[in-house]
């Protein structure tokens, strides 16, 4: 039996599963086939095998098969996502794809769903029930990340990473837009949210077969849901960002929305870009590149416009102008975004109050180790302040300054001011941003959601050099913006450059002599505890670049405070 409105929706994420996909799709099929009304969703995580197209092959076989296909790799959780937005059942199953589970054990939470009244059946390997070959260290393992389970979400669950699981439709609509974790660690994040969400969980026996030392999951796999589990709890308990959530209701029908990417010339770093911004989960897009001298690109969504050695906040202006969507995403050359991009950004305009919306600009995990230590310096409490935001997934929240890499506007907003000042270069969105909250009365949504990748400098030497311009910028603009810049967190780093550089004059002096060594040895422990990696050399340099971001800012800061005002020109 099928139907278009099915009883139960199993989905299949699958990564590099080729050569058994298709015959362990007919085995799901075959076993709920004649007992209810069913569909299979197979999710391909953008795998570089013939995954989707052993898909594809049972989708055309059988009709309660549909397959879809992530363009890029991005993580279980995502590919789960994309199941559930594209299934139609009352109730959502996630199942593995490799089948180490067999099917036959949705039936199961199926019958521990019909028979308690929960919202939620997970397969639990430590039900007393079950059945499987559970090798001691596998014991080791799943006692003491339960242990930390119960310790810092209070589940009332023996196991939570199991791959069978059975929803509600209602729970997963309400839950899954908050998720932000898209790897293995997706799993807790989801039921933690459900928990604290009200929702009832119980788990239910299930049968097991596990391969290899630590089943599907690498000695590094497990330190990456350790680290991630923390940052859940952080932001469920501290943050409390699964709160600050709001629910969005996307305009009907989609707003056509322009790209906008200033650039010189045409380089690997803008063609990535591009390949991204294609291959959007958004209907109705164009991208409009302004590189100083003309190319070509074969892609009819993409209008190369060549403007000549211009500013980028003029070449900026120049694009919206030419635009034809009624929303405009600024997005940098150097910067690519995550298919949900335009999708999550647009929700937020059906609010007219919003003229804007920024997310986090995220250092690539496959950047070179120079760059990722870039970002790990931005990320920092001790550099970033309440400005972390920025630089990685925080709580939903309102703004008065946001950078250009990734801000979307409304096109008649940017009319209405007539675009960027092209006095300043970095910082015409400081301006802009000024404007459109003080000036308009708008308010800038910073969204989590709206999520891109934003390449670092390839080498600290030029981390330092643009965080030694941001310093320049930001002290000239305590004069010219004191609304959004003059404010005690830019003249920190300031104070403590030269109390670093000077402060060891005060060593003779009497009473206060101690002062100098024991304050810097408190902001090193403090730097050091910021930067804190397992990896030696990632923390080592991270350590350091805290330190010398903080001088090369801190000084450039004075400089630009003190000196005439820094315009685009002299920058």
């Amino acid at each position: 039996m099928s139907a278009s409105n099915p009883q139960l929706s199993i989905i299949l994420p699958a990564f590099n599963e080729g050569a058994h996909i298709f015959a362990n799709i007919g085995k799901v099929r075959e076993t709920f086939l004649g007992k209810r009304s069913f569909e299979i969703v197979v999710v391909d995580d953008g795998s570089p095998d013939n995954t989707f197209a052993e898909a594809g092959r049972a989708a055309q076989q059988w009709p309660e098969v549909r397959a879809f296909r992530q363009k890029h790799n991005a993580g279980k959780g995502e590919a789960l996502k994309r199941g559930f937005r594209e299934s139609r059942g009352e109730r959502v199953a996630f199942l593995d794809a490799d089948l180490d589970i067999p099917p036959s054990q949705v039936e199961v939470l199926m019958a521990t769903m019909d028979r308690v009244g929960a919202d939620v059946v997970i397969g639990s390997k430590r039900h007393p029930d079950s059945n499987l070959d559970y090798p001691w260290h596998r014991k080791v393992v799943s006692y003491l990340y339960y242990l930390l389970i119960k310790l810092l979400f209070g589940l009332p669950l023996l196991d939570t990473q199991t791959g069978v699981k059975l929803f509600k439709r209602t729970a997963l609509a309400d839950c899954f837009p908050r998720i932000l974790v898209k790897a293995f660690a997706f799993d807790i994040e989801l039921l933690a949210v459900l928990h604290a969400r009200g929702y009832r969980i119980v788990d239910a026996p299930v049968v097991i077969e596990f391969k290899g030392l630590f089943g599907m999951f690498g000695l590094r796999a497990i330190w990456d849901i350790f680290e991630n589990t923390l940052a859940v709890f952080y932001r469920l308990r501290v943050l409390r960002y699964y709160d600050s959530y709001q629910p969005k209701t996307p305009p009907d029908p989609l707003p056509r929305v322009s790209i906008i990417i200033p650039v010189k010339c045409d380089n690997p770093m803008l063609q990535q870009s591009l390949q991204y911004c294609l291959d959007l989960n958004y209907p109705d897009f164009e991208v409009v590149v302004l590189p100083d001298e003309p190319f070509t690109h074969g892609d009819p969504r993409v209008r190369i416009l060549p403007t000549g050695p211009m500013r980028p906040a003029e070449k900026r202006n120049r694009g919206f102008r030419e635009a034809t969507g009624s929303i405009i995403a600024f997005l940098d050359d150097d910067a690519y975004p995550l298919p949900h991009w335009l999708e999550e950004a647009a929700g937020n305009f059906s609010r007219p109050e919003v003229g804007a919306v920024g997310g986090p600009g995220l250092t690539p995990p496959d950047d070179p180790l120079l760059a990722r230590v870039s970002g790990r310096i931005y990320e920092a409490r001790m550099i970033s302040g309440n400005y972390r935001y920025r630089y990685v997934v925080d709580r939903m929240r309102e703004v008065d300054d946001f950078p250009s890499c990734n801000l979307i506007v409304r096109k008649q907003t940017l009319e209405t001011l007539g675009g960027f000042g092209t006095n300043y270069w970095p910082g015409e969105d400081t301006e802009l941003c000024l404007q459109i909250t003080k000036k308009l009365g708008q308010k800038i949504i910073y969204d989590p959601r709206v999520e891109v990748f934003h390449h670092r400098r390839p080498s600290l030497l030029r981390h330092f050099r643009q965080l030694a311009s941001y310093g320049l910028h930001r002290g000239s603009f305590v004069r010219v913006f004191p609304q959004t810049s003059r404010r005690l967190v830019y003249f920190l780093p300031s104070i403590l450059s030269l109390w670093l550089l000077l402060g060891w004059l005060s060593i003779p002096l009497p009473v206060i002599g101690w002062l100098y060594p024991v304050s810097v040895t408190a902001y090193l422990l403090l730097a050091a505890a910021s930067g804190f990696s397992t990896r030696p050399t990632l923390f080592l340099l991270t350590f350091a670049g805290i330190v010398c971001s903080h001088l090369a800012y801190g000084l450039s800061f004075i400089r630009g405070l003190l000196a005439p005002v820094v315009d685009a020109k002299h920058s």
